[in-house]
């Protein structure tokens, strides 16, 4: 039987430009190509989830300008999410992305607070007791127990302070290796977590059990050219997380979760190279010109 997931956390409304180089000081570059989409974890995340499980709930929080309109609309229709949000009397948060046309790397600017649900918030959190798995990338302490709910949990390292407040147990933990922000002391999180799952681009990753066991998993080679490295951490842990919610043991869902990465490198935008086992993606970024 196909596992039920979802997603609780944030989403951020996107612009994207392709660049043969980033910008000197002072210097004008024109982009080859631009487009916007629904971007930040917690979204890229869900749609991976729904193109891996053929649904997938989205439990997040939203402003309430155009943008945010928006974005709903475009997880929704675009791409197939069941979205429940929260909302927040302000504008939404936005990000600018430039990608190197050469080496497919991205790199983000944010304006705005990130926009995140609470517990305290009037989202259908029942639901969460029928789900397999839970991708938590954002929110409160309050939330994230909700979120425990599920029979799995998985949880970003972006959401530390919610995990050292809230007391509950994940079966993972997953973090970047090399993204300096997300650098934290994991061992002052209780209940310890079962898994902490450190990713290491095209090295794989390394992880580490509540027992000290440790492991490494490989990288899986991308099925075609490198285009863009948005998102490609995102799909990586909702990869994971379908495994486990499968039933998988942890090296086979390490190795779901390098699939999806790697396939995530070779489309524009987060969501035009994900690994679809169906063959069948719905329209994904909106593009605004090329």
């Amino acid at each position: 039987m196909t596992p039920a997931v979802g997603v609780v956390g944030h989403v951020e409304h996107v612009e994207f430009a392709v660049v043969d180089r980033l910008p000197d000081t002072g210097e004008v570059v024109h982009a080859r190509e631009w487009f916007t989409a629904a971007g930040g974890g917690g979204a890229v995340a869900a749609v991976q989830l729904r193109k891996l499980a053929g649904a997938a709930l989205f439990l997040t929080a939203l402003g309430t300008d155009a943008i945010a309109a928006a974005l709903e609309r475009e997880l929704q229709d675009d791409h197939g999410l069941t979205v429940h949000a929260a909302r927040r009397e302000r504008p939404h948060r936005r990000g600018f992305t430039h990608v190197d046309a050469t080496t497919g790397e991205r790199t983000i600017t944010i304006m705005g607070e990130r926009i995140v649900p609470t517990g305290a918030d009037p989202l259908p959190w029942d639901e969460l007791e029928r789900l397999d798995a839970v991708f938590f990338t954002a929110g409160d302490a309050a939330a994230l127990r909700h979120a425990r709910r599920a029979r799995i949990l998985v949880v970003a390292v972006r959401a530390f302070d919610a995990l050292l407040e809230a007391g509950v147990e994940a079966d993972a933990i997953v973090a970047s290796a090399g993204d300096a922000t997300e650098q934290h002391d994991v061992r002052r999180i209780r209940p310890r977590p079962r898994h902490v799952v450190r990713t290491e681009g095209g090295k794989g990753g390394e992880y580490m059990s509540a027992e000290g066991t440790t492991g490494r998993w490989a990288a899986t080679d991308p099925p075609g050219p490198v285009l863009d490295a948005y998102g490609c951490g995102d799909a990586f842990a909702a990869g994971m997380t379908y495994g486990l919610a499968a039933g998988q043991d942890l090296a086979d869902a390490l190795a779901l979760g390098a699939r999806c990465g790697a396939h995530a490198l070779t489309g524009r935008g987060p969501y035009d190279g994900q690994y679809d086992p169906a063959g069948a993606q719905p329209p994904s970024a909106r593009r605004s010109a090329s």
